[in-house]
């Protein structure tokens, strides 16, 4: 018997493949994973323009400065010890590539009055924290983005979470909210990809018990998180990203990933 089962997909949301405007991006983190995912959205923005596309339009959110123990691990050069780290990285992409992106200097969160605030919203949203804490504002800012987009002109549609331990890490692709489909006779198109925080919330609030404390030098660093355990996740993510830019569908939502194994496992629909 012939199975007629159709794959699932997701196709990418119309606005982001045919945008009148650079699709808006915020990328929530600068650290290991967020310093490197920049450069990679950076040569996606040059790709995309190439094609004919209007690009993207990225602002950086971190309120760390430099220190001593992120230079190594982190894209960033004794010469910037103290700065806040988005600013210096955005600096650096819009002198390199030519963009007008832009840093802010305090963290992705809600207001002293408890509201959000107008520049968070965006197309796209990228998470690179290393706190389960952060992933959930994150998730309740989204919720309530969504229940208003459409007070909005750039409408909230993805949320990308970066997640890593020492040799490991994670990259899942969320809609906010419903995406329009288009009916296929060959697939079966999926409308909806939950939240990290809905799918896998209990297993974050497991690893929250793990220590985050700051690291003092770049041995210790290298004691919780491996030399290119966060680059890696940066390019395999910023290319499923691509491929919703590039194939206007996806099977797959995300990976989980192990260096020390070299072994990649697909998250599929």
């Amino acid at each position: 018997m012939i199975n007629s089962e159709k794959i699932k997909v997701h196709f990418t949301d119309n606005d982001l493949l045919n945008p009148t405007n650079p699709v808006t991006v915020n990328l929530i983190g600068a650290g290991g994973t967020g310093s490197q995912v920049l450069t990679a959205l950076a040569r996606m923005n040059h790709a995309l323009t190439e094609l004919n596309h209007a690009g993207l339009s990225v602002r950086l959110w971190d309120d760390d400065v430099i220190t001593d123990a992120n230079l190594g691990r982190q894209l960033f050069a004794e010469s910037e010890l103290g700065l806040h780290k988005s600013v210096a990285l955005i600096n650096r992409i819009n002198r390199f590539f030519g963009t007008n992106w832009k840093a802010e200097t305090h963290k992705f969160e809600k207001n002293d009055l408890g509201r959000v605030q107008n520049n968070m919203q965006s197309a796209i949203y990228i998470s690179c924290v290393d706190n389960v804490k952060s992933r959930f504002e994150i998730a309740e800012i989204l919720n309530e983005l969504k229940e208003g987009r459409r007070l909005y002109r750039n409408q909230c549609k993805y949320w990308m979470d970066f997640g890593n331990s020492q040799y490991s890490g994670q990259v899942l692709l969320s809609t906010i909210g419903n995406i329009k489909q288009p009916s296929s006779d060959k697939y079966e198109a999926v409308v909806n990809l939950p939240f990290v925080t809905e799918e896998f919330g209990e297993l974050l609030k497991i690893s929250e018990l793990e220590d985050d404390t700051p690291s003092c030098s770049l041995a210790e660093a290298l004691e919780k998180q491996d030399l290119y355990i966060n680059s890696t996740l940066a390019q395999m993510g910023s290319s499923l990203l691509w491929n919703l830019f590039r194939n206007g569908m996806t099977e797959n939502r995300g990976f989980f990933l192990n260096l020390k194994s070299f072994q990649s496992q697909p998250i599929k629909l």
